[in-house]
């Protein structure tokens, strides 16, 4: 309780009544997301085990681990799953997350890998960002020493030449930063070997508003509430033009000769943040050395494939990621 006449702290953002940043920097957590969270029911893989480990013990980071239990004579890709939820919401745990990444082992017959990282505001970027690079380099720690193998005994093994990230939303942001952070062949990776970038509806920003941003409203997704996030995940008093937001804005680090892994990007038709993910990927394609290809699924929202991971659009992104997967099969 405050001292005799001081002013208790005010709502400075409230976020859909699930979370809270007060006048005087505390943030009010509501438990009631869990029991939304929990609503959604956990799909039955029978054919993927999975796991929890510990990536990282200072900030008590965890990941989730899935693989296929069927047996085969050759070694399994890696996927690096980053979850969305604009830098403030979101777990490997929470079941539509939880149940991609089972849908993900099973059509696409990789190891996924979906690590969890610190959220804003309590952690404001590049917090996330830092943390995705953790979790790229444990993979690369397990790779060296070998902790992980009993793991895989019995089953499949791992090809760590085909190592891929794909992030959805917030994701895809933190799927870019990890593209132009560690570059093309990065020896510093050695011996995994990243191949390939999958940003599913990456959560780009700008202050200037594109058309689909102007355009109507989603079931789920508001302008209002994206700008929500960037102002509570953002560097305080940072702008949506901020590099961490803006990979093109007037401060944005120049982007054309740094070498790159190949990238798909997605998109869906009706979403509100398409044509940011439509212009980043073109504005890369145009550089010389860069492969991005873009992909646009019409008629649907953002996260269409977390929300309905069963549906015809659904599967047939997993089978694009298949094959933009296979594509690498034959070069290393």
């Amino acid at each position: 309780m405050g001292s005799l006449g001081e002013e208790p702290p005010q709502v400075a953002e409230d976020c859909m009544g699930l979370l809270q940043l007060l006048s005087n920097g505390t943030v009010l957590r509501s438990k009631s997301i869990d029991l939304i969270t929990q609503q959604i029911p956990l799909a039955n893989h029978e054919t993927v085990l999975f796991k929890d480990s510990v990536f990282h013990k200072p900030n008590n980071l965890h990941l989730r681990l899935y693989k296929p239990s069927l047996v085969s004579n050759r070694a399994i890709p890696v996927v690096v799953f980053f979850h969305g939820g604009g830098f403030c919401f979101g777990s490997r745990s929470w079941p539509h997350f939880h149940n991609l990444c089972l849908t993900l082992a099973s059509s696409l017959h990789a190891l996924v890998v979906a690590p969890d990282y610190r959220l804003a505001p309590e952690h404001r970027l590049p917090a996330a960002f830092e943390d995705a690079e953790a979790a790229v380099m444990w993979l690369r720690d397990q790779a060296v020493s070998g902790d992980w193998n009993h793991w895989f005994e019995g089953g499949p093994s791992v090809d760590l030449d085909r190592v891929y990230v794909l992030g959805d939303s917030s994701g895809g942001n933190i799927a870019h930063h990890l593209a132009f952070r560690f570059g093309s062949g990065s020896v510093q990776l050695s011996p995994v070997r990243v191949c390939g970038y999958v940003l599913l509806g990456p959560f780009f920003g700008g202050e200037e508003r594109t058309k689909s941003e102007d355009g109507p409203s989603e079931q789920k997704l508001t302008l209002d509430l994206l700008d929500k996030f960037w102002r509570l995940s953002l560097p305080e008093g940072a702008t949506r033009d901020h590099p961490m937001a803006n990979p093109f804005g007037a401060t944005s680090p120049a982007l054309e000769s740094i070498s790159i892994e190949p990238m798909l990007v997605i998109a869906g038709g009706s979403e509100l943040l398409r044509d940011r993910a439509k212009e980043y990927a073109y504005k890369l394609k145009k550089m010389k050395g860069k492969k991005v290809d873009y992909i646009e699924f019409e008629n649907e929202e953002h996260g269409f494939y977390c929300k309905s991971p069963s549906s015809d659009a659904s599967e047939q992104l997993f089978r694009i990621i298949g094959d933009f997967m296979d594509s690498f099969s034959n070069i290393f």
